[in-house]
């Protein structure tokens, strides 16, 4: 089974996989009192995907962004550290990022691609 899917379509397993999870304030809501003691309204909390693969080629890259380049909010299925199961949440992307490693005739291979994925 592959550890990531992207609108229902499996993916190659990134190289690396970073979970993080942050929390969205009200405005006014975070900040610290006159006596200096902390202050937090959480609103939200949302998760973010950072995702690489190393040595990875043009076929699966292809694939890859055009899945998350396929429409502004898609569906991931990945590996939740919180809940210990796989999830199923809408996320957008930030940065694509390739690095060429090879590029001739016979074959065609980028060093690394990355990006993030930010839940909804």
């Amino acid at each position: 089974m592959a550890m990531i899917k992207i609108e229902g379509v499996s993916v190659k397993d990134p190289s690396s996989f970073s979970w993080s999870l942050f929390d969205l304030s009200s405005e006014d809501g975070a900040g610290r009192t006159l006596a200096g003691t902390a202050t937090k309204d959480i609103v939200v909390q949302k998760r973010k995907l950072s995702v690489t693969w190393n040595n990875i080629g043009k076929d699966d890259a292809e694939t890859i962004l055009k899945q998350v380049n396929s429409k502004v909010f898609f569906s991931v299925t990945y590996p939740d550290a919180m809940t210990g199961t796989n999830l199923t949440k809408t996320f957008y992307v930030g940065d694509r990022k390739t690095d060429m490693k090879i590029w001739s005739p016979t074959k065609k291979l980028y060093k690394t691609l990355s990006f993030e994925i930010i839940e909804k």
